[in-house]
């Protein structure tokens, strides 16, 4: 029977192999920001770390399960937007978020609050004109005055709403608001005596929210025509997150440019069922696209029909994001969108935090602090010189064992951890991904698995001689044997993995990965290197020699066999 053609071309596969890492290296070198080092967790490179405290509009302590509901948004936010390696825990009543690097502001911009109300507009002035009587608000069924500079855009076909310029040029994506200050309300009330020194900062959050809802969220037209007329948009907003939506409400929009006297909501973010981010570009802008629930569905198309021609506002945190003019109505298919000055982070930023719903709780946040890695990089050097000696204890026994065909293994190895390296590069680039102290351990245990695989096939090598075959007879057969095994085998790895990302969170999520990741390319490495390698070995005359290949014992074995079948048939 002649030997088995199953890799008939182990040079053709040691090509593809070879175009494989020059794809990967042409991607680290020539795409991107061309760096060629992985992006590295917490644990090993440091990061920022962000304190949220809780602010309930009674002053009361928040209870645990508001926080875990907060814990658990903030980090679908953190996986929605691929920002790997961050950490959100729960320390006594607050939130402490830590993310790598030095980007504290990303931190807070997970914090957000993220309550979405649509409200109709009722009047709005230029924030320049803060201080001066603003005009009245138009009577029922008469279309608002549009503002300096808004030029309505046709309302798409496909699309519930308009996405008409809004008031005073495009509205800005909502960035991560400071935090409040130590103070009441400013300026909307002269006669408002100052704070009381004997406040503690609690009780001074509860009064600032009390004294804003009093002035911005009164029903009569006198004190909200007031407030629009004392509100200033470039100072912080006590009232962020915490405005009762049974209510009005005189707001700013999100750069600062309009305020704006707002309904009733009639539209509860809690109605979205999901949020996409994407471009426009008949408009060439950035939006967020919203569709609604059943309930919310119904609202839209019922609000729509009430405001045609008029204004109606997207509010986040109390923040006006965008407020375009309903063009027509009523608008069916519970779907709309939000147009603003966004850019493609900020856009994605608001849809990934619609989408995942707004917290429980509004969060006063803390100055960032710089979290030290030198627990770390010590961690990291002990477990790379730990490693280190693994393998090369690896090698020498392969070599001591198999001879010259511990040079193949090594070969792969260094072939495996090229790969590895190369694409731990690019998926931190391309998807966030951070390389911490779990993730180096599931490579190390990823690679040990590749050097199973070698010694599976090798093992299938020798059963294959003991059979009498030579070395260029076995290595093909072998390989036939050996292969289904290497398959089961990562096969079961590489479940056990997959579960275990899917059910972990925090960093073992980091070494499931890797450990996925490793397993994958140890099948690659094996099919498309080892395997290869060793046929090609076969079909010398230098690696036949048992001296060089290691196999002289297992070859008198089958010749021992063979004398004694022999002696067995003549007797």
């Amino acid at each position: 029977m002649p030997p088995s053609q199953g890799s008939a071309h182990p040079l053709r596969l040691l090509g593809v192999y070879a175009a494989l890492l020059a794809v990967i290296y042409a991607l680290v070198f020539f795409t991107g920001d061309k760096s060629s080092t992985p992006r590295l967790g917490i644990d090993l490179q440091g990061g920022t770390r962000v304190t949220l405290t809780a602010r309930t509009p009674d002053g009361g302590k928040p209870n645990q399960d508001s926080l875990k509901k907060a814990q658990e948004i903030i980090e679908n936010r953190v996986n929605g937007l691929g920002v790997a390696g961050s950490e959100v825990v729960i320390d006594g009543d607050n939130l402490v978020i830590t993310v790598p690097g030095d980007d504290g502001a990303q931190a807070r911009a997970l914090a957000t609050t993220a309550k979405l109300y649509i409200r109709p507009v009722l009047n709005a002035v230029p924030a320049a004109q803060r201080g001066q009587t603003p005009p009245a608000a138009p009577a029922p069924g008469e279309a608002p005055p549009p503002a300096a500079g808004e030029v309505p855009a046709p309302a798409p076909a496909d699309s519930a709403p308009s996405v008409g310029a809004p008031a005073s040029g495009e509205v800005p994506a909502p960035q991560p608001e400071p935090a409040p200050q130590q103070r009441v309300f400013p300026a909307q009330a002269p006669t408002q005596p100052p704070a009381d020194p004997n406040l503690t900062p609690q009780e001074l959050a509860v009064k600032e929210i009390q004294d804003a809802k009093a002035v911005r969220q009164s029903s009569d037209p006198a004190v909200a025509q007031a407030a629009m007329a004392a509100l200033d948009c470039s100072k912080p907003d006590p009232l962020q997150g915490n405005d009762d939506p049974n209510l009005p409400l005189v707001a700013c929009s999100t750069d600062g440019q309009e305020i704006l006297l707002l309904d009733k909501s009639r539209i509860d973010g809690q109605e979205i069922k999901s949020a996409t981010s994407g471009m426009n570009t008949q408009q060439a802008r950035h939006e967020v696209y919203l569709e609604f629930k059943s309930a919310g569905s119904d609202a839209w198309s019922q609000l729509t029909g009430e405001y045609v021609n008029k204004r109606v506002a997207f509010v986040l945190d109390t923040k006006v994001v965008s407020a375009p003019v309903v063009q027509q109505g009523p608008q069916q298919g519970g779907r709309t969108q939000i147009s603003g000055n966004f850019t493609a982070a900020s856009a994605k930023e608001l849809a990934n935090t619609l989408k995942y719903g707004s917290l429980p709780l509004s969060f006063q946040t803390s100055e960032a602090e710089t979290v030290s890695a030198t627990l770390g990089l010590s961690s990291l050097k002990a477990g790379l010189l730990a490693g280190a000696i693994g393998l090369a204890v690896v090698l020498l026994y392969c070599l001591a064992y198999y001879r010259m065909l511990g040079f193949v293994t090594g070969l792969s190895l260094v072939a495996s951890g090229l790969a590895v390296y190369g694409i731990m590069v690019l998926l931190g680039r391309w998807i966030g991904f951070t390389l911490d102290l779990a993730g180096i351990a599931g490579l190390i245990i990823g690679i040990g698995m590749t050097a199973d695989s070698f010694v599976v096939f090798f093992e299938r090598i020798k059963d294959e001689m003991r059979e009498g075959r030579s070395f260029r007879s076995a290595a093909p057969r072998g390989w036939q044997r050996a292969r289904r095994t290497i398959l089961s085998g990562n096969a079961v790895s590489f479940i056990a993995a997959a579960v275990l990302y899917i059910l972990a969170v925090g960093q073992v999520k980091g070494f499931a990965f890797t450990l996925g990741l490793t397993t994958i390319l140890d099948v690659v490495v094996v099919f498309l290197m080892t395997s290869p390698l060793v046929l090609l070995a076969s079909r010398t005359n230098f690696w036949a020699k048992p001296s060089v290949n290691g196999l002289g014992a297992v070859q008198q074995i089958a010749r021992e066999r063979k004398a004694a079948q022999t002696a067995l048939g003549k007797a």
